[in-house]
C-alpha cells in the first residue's frame, strides 16, 4: 500500500499556480507550457480553486466566452476537494472516482504541497501491481 506523500516523493512536488484575477487565456497557456490539466488557484499563500482544461471547455468554449476577457475566478472550482500526504493511492483513487474529478491538491497542516492527477496514481497502482507479478514470477521460477 503506497502513500500520497511516497508517490510525491517520486514524482516531484512541483505545483503551478495561478492567481484568480489572471486570464483564462494565461491560466491555458501556462498548463500547456508545462503539460498539466489543471492548476491551482492561489491568493495570499491560500488555495481559493483548482482550474482544469475540462472547466476551460466546459465553461468558455461551450459558453462562447472569450479566454482573454475573462478571469480565472469565473470558470474556477471553488470547493475544492483535498488530501493529505498520509492518505493511500488506493484512498485517493477512491475519491477521485466517486467525486468524478481528475486532480487532487495535498495539504499538509494546511499548506499545499502538491497536486496530483488520476494518471499518478494509475501510474502508481501499474508499477505496484508490476512489482507483485515480478515478485511471483521470480517465486515460481525459483
Amino acid at each position: 500500500m503506497k502513500f500520497i506523500k511516497q508517490l510525491l516523493d517520486s514524482k516531484g512536488s512541483q505545483i503551478w499556480s495561478v492567481m484568480p484575477a489572471n486570464l483564462v487565456y494565461d491560466a491555458i497557456e501556462l498548463m500547456a507550457e508545462k503539460g498539466v490539466g489543471a492548476l491551482t488557484v492561489m491568493h495570499d499563500e491560500q488555495l481559493v480553486g483548482i482550474v482544469s482544461e475540462r472547466d476551460y471547455a466546459r465553461k468558455v468554449i461551450l459558453k462562447g466566452r472569450s479566454s482573454h476577457m475573462t478571469p480565472v475566478s469565473d470558470i474556477m472550482t471553488h470547493d475544492v476537494i483535498c488530501t493529505s500526504p498520509h492518505q493511500t493511492v488506493e484512498e485517493c483513487m477512491n475519491i477521485m472516482t466517486y467525486r468524478r474529478i481528475r486532480h487532487l491538491p495535498v495539504k499538509d497542516d494546511n499548506k499545499l504541497v502538491g497536486l496530483i492527477s488520476l494518471g499518478d496514481l494509475v501510474k502508481s497502482i501499474i508499477a505496484e501491481q508490476q512489482q507483485v507479478i515480478d515478485q511471483l514470477e521470480h517465486y515460481i521460477r525459483g
